[in-house]
């Protein structure tokens, strides 16, 4: 299995420069990137960049040229930071390869994969000076590290370990994706469920097509099982007597002894909605008719 190197870089804002001569790389970050991307155009040509990147100074009329005091707003985490993050990281784009480096970058994120920590410990530091010597940028410490592709993640994914290894979602997408659907089915919300059901399917249809793409459709089809379980715990507790709960089980074709057990039952609402009665009550078709997509091929009841 092969070790991985996960390196990070730090954005910054960027200034105008001066001339947009040939970006040299002895200018400092801020400079050098705003000269890569005007370099194609005249001097006429970056006003057609859009306006919040580049601002004009209100002491200057449009038909003024530019002057050096000139500033581009921070843009980064904006739309543009990614854009901008490529243009400034090319030159180590260039550098992998021409190492003969097996890499992987989308911004300033970047994964270099080694066959062993020892490649792995002399490719971060030797990649570490050049990002700091030569592109003048600094490299988060605290995000970058040498360790196995099963333990670091980009961009949401992480791998399985083992001779085979596959795509799988990462730990901390999976805790905050099951953050969120906590709170869009806490069982106090003063909603209906095809409301509940509504808003679950515009954050699941927008997950599913991106996580997705992963090859352990195990974990899918637990999440989906999973978030049926917590919609049947909040239709359970809308019906807080016991008169109620046994004539909706009743209504639903819940037998008449397994209807009273269940709704006689003094166990937990976690603990029930894994129940026979609700699962016969409160199928997966019946989620799905409301609209609940599943993020699995196979459909949980």
């Amino acid at each position: 299995m092969r070790d991985g190197v996960n390196c990070r870089t730090t954005s910054a804002a960027i200034a105008l420069p001066a001339s947009f001569n040939e970006p040299s790389m002895s200018l400092p970050p801020k400079k050098r990137i705003l000269a890569v991307a005007v370099n194609p155009f005249t001097r006429k040509g970056l006003r057609r960049l859009p306006a919040f990147a580049v601002p004009r100074p209100k002491a200057l009329s449009r038909n003024q040229p530019i002057q050096k005091t000139a500033r581009v707003c921070n843009i980064v985490g904006g739309a543009l930071s990614p854009l901008l993050s490529n243009l400034l990281l090319d030159d180590l784009d260039r550098e992998l390869e021409r190492r003969g480096l097996r890499f992987v970058r989308y911004a300033d994120d970047c994964n270099i994969y080694v066959r062993s920590r020892r490649a792995g410990e002399r490719v971060m530091q030797s990649v570490s000076r050049f990002i700091t010597g030569k592109l003048k940028l600094k490299v988060n410490e605290s995000k970058s590290a040498v360790a196995r592709p099963a333990e670091r993640k980009f961009l949401g994914f992480s791998f399985t370990s083992g001779r085979e290894p596959k795509r799988r979602i990462a730990p901390q997408t999976l805790l905050r994706f099951k953050k969120r659907i906590r709170e869009l089915t806490k069982r106090n919300r003063g909603v209906s469920v095809a409301r509940m059901v509504e808003q679950l399917r515009l954050y699941l249809t927008g997950w599913r097509g991106y996580f997705g793409f992963c090859q352990t459709p195990s974990v899918l089809e637990g999440l989906d099982s999973w978030i049926r379980r917590r919609l049947r715990c909040f239709q359970w507790k809308q019906r807080r007597r016991g008169k109620t709960r046994f004539a909706e089980l009743r209504k639903r074709g819940v037998g008449q002894d397994l209807a009273a057990q269940t709704a006689g039952s003094s166990r937990g609402l976690w603990h029930i909605s894994r129940s026979p009665a609700l699962s016969i009550a409160l199928p997966g078709a019946y989620f799905t008719s409301l609209g609940l997509p599943t993020l699995s091929e196979i459909r949980n009841v």
